[in-house]
């Protein structure tokens, strides 16, 4: 897995490295080593768009102001907002990361 991977806990971290092990090895089965990963990595909520402007809003920020923060237009927002357009990859993982920490983290 990439040094970006990032897991449930410190715990299935190292089940699951014990697992790709095994796997390189042959020791078990594609299938199985999916179930690893669905198990021990933790994965991006989906958001709906009244959650994108109730982040927004919580946030008290505009919509250009979320824009800029995000490195996004400020129609890709409003867009996200009407359910228009429904972010993925990277803006979704950034929406879960300003969900969970704030806007601080991306100063």
């Amino acid at each position: 897995m990439s040094a970006k991977t990032k897991f449930k806990s410190p715990a299935f971290e190292a089940i699951h490295s014990a697992a790709s092990g095994l796997f390189s090895v042959d020791a078990i089965p594609q299938e199985t080593m999916r179930s690893f990963d669905t198990a021990c990595l933790s994965s991006i909520k989906d958001l709906q768009p009244l959650e994108i402007k109730a982040l927004r809003e919580e946030l008290n920020v505009s919509q250009p102001v979320f824009a800029r923060y995000l490195n996004t237009s400020v129609s890709t927002v409003q867009k996200w907002e009407s359910g228009a357009k429904r972010p993925s990859g990277m803006s979704l993982k950034l929406l879960n990361v300003v969900q969970k920490h704030g806007l601080k983290v991306l100063v």
